[in-house]
């Protein structure tokens, strides 16, 4: 170990009780895997996991929170979710979220100054209309549908004529076919503020995982799919989102919301009743930023714009909910600040000379690397730190539940075997990404994949006198049936259980098991302690003294 010069205010300083482990410290987390009720519904209960077995009897073992108050959102009715949570397991503590931001933006009205202000000025100097674009639901991961009618309210305030919503369907962080519920408390509160001639109505939308709504550059077919439907009005046309669900689920038995094809509003004559022009302001409304960034490049960068042909490029006034990415101004205009997220858990190793290993699939780089860091894109380091993404499928995560399980190992078991790095982290997403498409079977694969990749990893670990760290970031696999209050799965009018789809408030596994020799246990002062903790106990596993800021370490000499 190198000897400790960081910058003022970077210092660790060694463990008092523990030493250093010869070997890294690896940590494995399990996107999507929790402790659910055990039951034949429970993928992660009913899949084969012999390793995850062994490590319960033979490693430290406990749950921690993952949800909630406990990762910064509002209530502990709130389910986490993965930017939220690779935020607070890079973070070491408890910091409020996008949700809670947005909350306390619009009860201080702090949201109504800066670019809101400026669009309001705008549509009143050019005499457009306002766009609202994002995710209808109450799911609180991506966006709330609270705070969709609070634009809108305070669009008619401002005087305001015409604003045009295009919603993007659920059916993944909600039950999966809900949008109805949704689309008609939006039309109620539309028909409301109609009143005093005002034209404020739906004008496109589609299901989430196929209009608008992809991340990391999987499939920029989706974002061309929403921008055609959005901008262009380009797509089939209904005279209302309801006839429009209502058509798709007839003639796709068995469709859910995140996977409905876009649809556009028609008037009478059948021309589209609100594309997006010239003049006109546009709001991304969700306030979570993986799923808002692509679509914002698309509205925002000029001629060297490459994804798609945009066919037209209108000149509006572009703002996000939230920043989506800092490090490059992605958008360059939004409603309400984001959190300051300094002094990570990356940014201490990288001061401290240790070297840091990240890996994932597609899917989820983003959580390990720029979520990680605080939302910060980019290496502390960059001599320090390497970060390699796994290209994912582009298929249906049904369809290939194991994704790229195996290679994610490959990678974690030859950083390893390099020397090189002292911490390692790498994300498995199947439990999450195949645990979202309501198939069991699937879920209970993806599963079973997770497991056999820790199986590999797990000698390599202990052979080189290292520490193996196994957690989790939300639940998701381990309830795939949607609930009555009591518990008991839900069934549809033919008696079929119906799938969940969305994350779960089940707790997460924490796994340690020390290939160094020393003796280990867990602290016995954090009965309700969440994945905040985590941090902290990874530098107490590489023989450091954690800084004042972090919640303190799960693990403790014995």
């Amino acid at each position: 170990m190198p000897a400790l010069d960081p910058a003022p205010g970077f210092g660790l300083a060694p463990h008092p009780r523990l030493p250093a482990p010869a070997g890294p410290v690896v940590l494995l987390i399990m996107d999507g895997v929790a402790i659910g009720p055990g039951d034949a519904f429970d993928a992660v209960a009913v899949a084969r996991t012999p390793t995850l077995d062994r490590l319960r009897r033979e490693a430290l073992y406990r749950t921690l929170k993952a949800h909630g108050t406990a990762v910064g959102l509002p209530s502990d009715a709130d389910m986490g979710n993965s930017e939220v949570g690779h935020n607070i397991l890079g973070a070491g503590r408890v910091f409020d979220q996008g949700a809670k931001l947005v909350d306390r933006a619009l009860e201080t009205g702090s949201a109504w100054r800066g670019a809101w202000r400026d669009a309001v000025a705008h549509l009143a100097r050019t005499g457009g209309r306002l766009h609202l674009i994002g995710l209808l639901s109450d799911g609180n991961v991506h966006s709330h549908e609270k705070h969709l009618h609070a634009l809108l309210q305070r669009a008619a305030e401002e005087g305001v004529a015409r604003a045009y919503v295009h919603p993007l369907l659920d059916g993944r962080d909600v039950p999966e076919t809900s949008a109805l519920e949704y689309v008609d408390r939006l039309e109620a509160v539309l028909t409301e503020l109609r009143a005093g001639g005002r034209d404020y109505r739906i004008a496109s939308g589609g299901g989430r995982m196929v209009t608008t709504m992809d991340r990391y550059e999987a499939d920029w077919s989706v974002v061309e799919r929403g921008w055609k439907a959005h901008v262009l009005g380009e797509g089939r046309g209904f005279p209302s989102a309801r006839a429009a669900i209502e058509a798709f689920r007839a003639e796709q038995p068995g469709v859910i919301d995140q996977f409905l094809p876009p649809f556009v509003v028609v008037g009478s004559g059948g021309a589209p009743v609100a594309p997006i022009e010239d003049g006109d302001a546009v709001i991304f409304f969700n306030f979570r930023g993986d799923r808002a960034i692509e679509i914002s490049r698309a509205f925002e960068e000029g001629e060297s714009f490459d994804r798609f042909d945009r066919g037209r490029r209108p000149d509006v006034f572009y703002a996000g909910m939230m920043l989506y990415d800092g490090d490059v101004a992605i958008p360059s205009r939004f409603l309400v600040d984001p959190p300051e997220v300094q002094k990570t858990l990356a940014e201490f190793m990288a001061r401290n000379g240790i070297a840091q290993f990240a890996v994932a699939e597609t899917q989820k780089y983003g959580h390990v690397t720029y979520f990680w860091n605080g939302n910060r894109s980019g290496m502390f380091d960059p001599e320090l730190e390497e970060y390699l993404e796994v290209p994912s499928d582009r298929v249906p995560f049904e369809q290939r539940p194991w994704m790229k399980s195996a290679e994610t190992a490959d990678a974690v078991i030859a950083a390893v075997r390099s020397g090189r790095f002292r911490f390692l982290r790498a994300n498995f997403a199947a439990g999450d990404m195949v645990g979202h498409t309501g198939s069991l079977e699937a879920a209970i694969l993806a599963v079973q994949a997770v497991d056999q990749a820790i199986a590999r990893i797990l000698p390599v670990v202990l052979a080189a006198k290292g520490t193996l760290v196994v957690t989790a970031d939300h639940g998701n696999s381990d309830d795939m049936a949607e609930r009555d209050k009591a518990g008991r799965p839900q069934r549809d009018p033919a008696g079929r259980v119906r799938s969940r789809t969305s994350h779960t408030l089940n707790p997460v596994p924490f796994l340690v098991l020390d290939g160094a020799g020393r003796a280990l246990a867990l602290a016995e002062d954090l009965p309700g302690a969440g994945i905040a903790h985590v941090a902290a106990t990874l530098l107490a596993l590489l023989g450091l003294a954690a800084p004042a800021e972090f919640d303190p370490s799960l693990v403790v000499p014995a």
